[in-house]
């Protein structure tokens, strides 16, 4: 890049982020932001540990009927031969517009034979105003085909990049880092090249700065700058921040304390972006991992693909997780979508035994053979957005075009439902007669001298469907002023529905932990789904 290059780089970000001060989406209903709630799903069995007469049931997402919302760009372009959603999207609060990036190869370089193999492998940006349409805007950051016109950051120094997770970290002090790169590497050993991570920040997401001092070769990280041990490791299938550390959540086949076969999940943490731990932990292992398959066999088996794309809610992490379906040729390898959730921020676990969240697509569909999970959900109006690529890894030695970006959709946070069982009624001898629908939570710890509202996400509801609400203290004692005859009674379905006792919504004179006893009522109970429980 040259300096006269200079005043275009900059004029392109001062208009790119420009355009961040549009209004947020005008027909949007006015829902609070989840995020910012506590928040128990229905499949959370650490929230919600105690059941009687219920049965959960996991809601499979539809595909958005625009998909691919991205695609590969036309030859000559900086992504026409991949756009691979090894990547993020996340929404700018202020002004209410998405943002991605995501992995781009043009065709040109990717088959130069004169192109070191690392180069041409660049962090491109997109943007939306509603997170379904999204445009590519021309950055004049960097040279692609020998122009400027293009939509690739600014990578300062450059490396080839084959994943990427963006993290907005606003509390960081310094503006130049507020927002954090995670990004999946090579770097050369014993004549091959291996994955490793590379640490970059940002003032504004689009020119991107390393935050080591490094002189990388051929796009690669030189070993001794490696930050993490320097074996083969996938590093980012997610970056989050929990308890004040961050969080890689990645995959390789390294030996661990206890053995298991194949692509496990593993995570590294550091307190500050750059010094990170040495040991990792397995955070992730499917059921069939335990079986070990032996040496040269690394391909086969159930497995996971990629670690776990995370989706931060505050007191609990939502993952999306890659199944892996091996076998001995890649011609028969395929790749689904699990869901996966952590409540410690580092063991996960299935809410569903061996459950496919989102199944690849069929053939001759543009996400054929493999799914990839980005990190990007979204709640928008009555609707939760969940972004993913494609990735086919039957014939991806014969270096055909991959890629785009498509969107998985569900009602606003029902990604699970607890639903009556009627199982157990009737006069057998291990039915009964007479059955209470209901749960109970685990102790909430509630901060002091400040209001507590409750709000309901379930449908079912009506005249004769309701929930009720009792609130308990931490011993499973009932609080006589809002269980029993002042129990609350919710009987409207919806997203967000307010829980009053007597006409209080907000709540000030709880004790210092308090458990929730929800029950199912009304001769139409078995309509009822219930959702989630948030309390803010």
């Amino acid at each position: 890049m040259t300096d006269a290059s200079l005043p275009l780089r900059v004029a392109a970000c001062l208009l790119a982020l420009t355009r961040f001060q549009s209004p947020a989406i005008a027909d949007e209903p006015a829902f609070f932001d989840e995020t910012q709630a506590e928040t128990l799903f229905a499949f959370d069995d650490i929230s919600i540990p105690f059941t009687q007469n219920l049965k959960l049931e996991m809601n499979s997402p539809q595909r958005h009927p625009d998909n691919p919302v991205l695609d590969r760009g036309p030859e000559g372009s900086c992504d026409s031969w991949a756009v691979q959603f090894y990547g993020s999207v996340l929404r700018d609060r202020d002004s209410g517009r998405f943002r991605m990036w995501y992995v781009a190869v043009s065709t040109a370089e990717r088959l130069n034979p004169d192109t070191p193999r690392s180069v041409p492998w660049r962090v491109a940006y997109a943007e939306s105003e509603d997170g379904i349409r999204w445009t590519k805007p021309e950055l004049g950051l960097v040279q692609s085909g020998g122009t400027l016109k293009n939509n690739l950051v600014e990578m300062d120094p450059p490396l080839g990049v084959v994943n990427l997770k963006v993290l907005h970290d606003p509390d960081d002090p310094d503006p130049d880092r507020r927002y954090k790169m995670g990004a999946h590497v090579w770097f050369p050993k014993n004549e091959v090249r291996l994955g490793t991570f590379a640490p970059y920040v940002s003032r504004d997401g689009f020119t991107w700065k390393l935050a080591i001092d490094s002189q990388p070769q051929a796009a690669e990280l030189p070993l001794q700058d490696t930050l993490i041990p320097p074996l083969h490791f996938e590093p980012v299938g997610g970056l989050y921040k929990w308890d004040g550390l961050y969080h890689l959540s990645g995959q390789n086949a390294i030996a661990a304390a206890r053995p298991f076969h194949g692509r496990v999940v593993r995570s590294f943490v550091s307190p500050d972006f750059v010094s990170w731990s040495q040991s990792s932990a397995v955070s992730f292992v499917r059921v069939q991992q335990h079986e070990l398959l032996g040496p040269g066999r690394s391909r086969e088996g159930e497995q996971n693909h990629e670690a776990i794309s995370v989706w931060h809610r505050g007191n609990v992490l939502l993952g999306v997780s890659g199944r892996w379906h091996g076998a001995k040729d890649w011609k028969d390898v395929t790749v689904d979508l699990g869901f996966v959730m952590s409540n410690d921020g580092l063991r996960f676990r299935e809410p569903l035994h061996e459950w496919t969240f989102l199944k690849r697509g069929s053939d001759g569909e543009w996400d054929q053979g493999g799914l990839l999970q980005g990190q990007g959900f979204e709640n928008i109006g009555a609707q939760t957005l969940i972004y993913y690529g494609a990735w086919d890894p039957r014939n991806w030695q014969g270096a055909p075009p991959r890629g785009g970006v498509g969107i998985a959709t569900l009602p606003r946070d029902r990604f699970g439902s607890l639903v009556v069982d009627k199982t157990t009624e009737g006069k057998g001898n291990y039915q009964m007669e007479r059955t209470v629908s209901e749960f109970m939570t685990s102790a909430i710890s509630l901060r002091q001298s400040i209001g507590h509202r409750f709000y309901v996400n379930a449908d079912g509801l009506g005249d004769d469907a309701a929930i009720k609400v009792e609130l308990l203290d931490r011993y499973t004692r009932p609080l006589p002023q809002y269980s029993g005859p002042k129990a609350a009674i919710v009987s409207a379905s919806g997203f967000q529905t307010p829980v009053t006792w007597k006409g209080h919504h907000e709540l000030r004179d709880l004790p210092g932990s308090v458990r929730l006893r929800v029950t199912f009522e009304g001769r139409n109970n078995t309509a009822i789904r219930f959702h989630a429980l948030y309390l803010r």
